[in-house]
């Protein structure tokens, strides 16, 4: 294993004629939790996507576990190791709780991750498991979209948003359980606008502003003064 696990070099990203990503670098090493910060537009989502094969980059290099991966389409990407917990969770309203998680598991990917123990992980969803999956709460909704994502059994978990409209003690719960995944070896990156959220779960942060990477550091190190002049661009 390399020690990036995952490595972006200078990401132009595009939707379109429209550039939203300008040059992003950044590592991501076995094991690690890396916070990724910034403001509504920052890019924050884009990279998610990117690293998950739903956008490609239009120049620059992607590499995970020392593969080059850039033009890889997102199924591709889930059979090598990345799974990508979407923003607003996008679960398939038509199946069940169980159901949703079992599609997870379509990539035939060995591993430790399997309905028991996101059930062990999660206990309310096996209480629900017959349940259709939008009769959730939000919250239970969030953990349905992270089990599916574990079932994967990833190497590289990718959350964005977990925490978006969720009552505090709901994304409490939810941060509660990342060390029982990321024990399990999983490197995870964390999508965020809740800065003390990102800070606190995680080893190093990265900070993007319209774009661009502001700030990155060991994210028990930096300022506060430093976090909010790279977020807010001032």
């Amino acid at each position: 294993m390399p020690d990036a696990l995952l490595e972006a070099d200078a990401l132009d990203v595009f939707y379109g004629d429209f550039q939203a990503l300008f040059g992003v670098s950044l590592t991501i090493a076995p094991g690690e939790v890396v916070a990724v910060i910034g403001a509504n537009g920052a890019g924050k989502s884009t990279l998610l996507k990117t690293f998950a094969g739903q956008l490609h980059p239009r120049a620059g290099t992607l590499r995970f576990a020392g593969e080059a991966v850039g033009t890889l389409p997102a199924f591709a990407m889930v059979r090598r190791g990345v799974a990508l917990v979407p923003e607003g969770r996008r679960l398939f309203p038509s199946l069940s709780v169980e159901e949703n998680l079992l599609i997870g598991a379509q990539a035939g990917r060995p591993g430790p991750w399997s309905l028991q123990r996101v059930f062990d992980l999660f206990p309310i969803l096996a209480e629900r498991r017959r349940q259709p999956s939008m009769s959730l709460s939000g919250g239970q909704q969030q953990m349905v979209a992270i089990a599916r994502a574990l079932m994967s059994n990833p190497q590289l978990l990718l959350c964005d948003e977990i925490s978006l409209g969720l009552a505090p003690i709901v994304v409490k719960e939810i941060y509660d359980r990342l060390p029982a995944i990321t024990g399990e070896g999983l490197s995870l990156v964390i999508v965020e606008q809740d800065i003390v959220q990102a800070l606190s779960a995680a080893r190093r942060v990265y900070c993007l502003q319209e774009g661009r990477v502001a700030l990155e550091g060991d994210a028990k190190s930096l300022t506060r003064e430093a976090v909010s002049a790279a977020y807010f661009g001032v």
